[in-house]
């Protein structure tokens, strides 16, 4: 839907010049946010998938940032794809958790969703194809607690209650 039509929806007849600009100005002073896609992926004992970055020193979930105007669940898909070779359904948003700005970064609204259980062979054909990521590995909840950031590990917890049933969750820095 373009700016015409979406007007004459919201309020009849056609925008004005002068309305557009208003909307336009008031676009640009608007907040960006920053918007990461995860997933939490599983394999057949239960385990889940973490990523190894060379560019910060903690282990993550697979997935990574969206582009402009890029969907969640769309920069997911491509971030999979890209990093690991996978193509796998995704399913449920999990949980979305509000980052606060830390270090170099403004705040981030981070979105983990279920990427469901890859078969054995799956799992066994796993290969990084891109240079940011050192090593993939599947661990247990426990060993992922030792080898995340503290929020992030707060967030994977979250996103696997919600697995179990427990409802989407929002979080601010991986805290109910």
């Amino acid at each position: 839907m373009n700016i015409e039509e979406e007007w004459r929806a919201a309020y009849g007849g056609h925008p004005t010049p002068e309305d557009i600009a208003y909307l336009a100005e008031g676009n640009a002073r608007q907040a960006r946010k920053r918007v990461s896609a995860d997933a939490l992926i599983r394999d057949s004992a239960g385990r889940i998938l973490l990523v190894d970055p060379t560019y910060k020193p903690d282990w993550d979930l697979p997935g990574g940032m969206a582009e402009a105007n890029e969907a969640p669940r769309d920069a997911l898909k491509r971030e999979l794809r890209e990093e690991l070779g996978l193509e796998v359904p995704i399913g449920e948003l999990l949980c979305v958790d509000w980052e606060p700005p830390h270090g170099p970064w403004d705040d981030l609204l981070a979105f983990v969703f279920d990427g469901g259980v890859l078969s054995i062979e799956q799992a066994a054909s796993l290969r990084i194809r891109d240079p940011e990521l050192r090593a993939v590995r599947f661990c247990t909840v426990g060993e992922a607690e030792g080898l995340l950031r503290p929020y992030v590990g707060r967030r994977v917890q979250a996103a696997v209650q919600a697995l179990g049933g427990d409802g989407d969750r929002y979080l601010q820095d991986g805290l109910k």
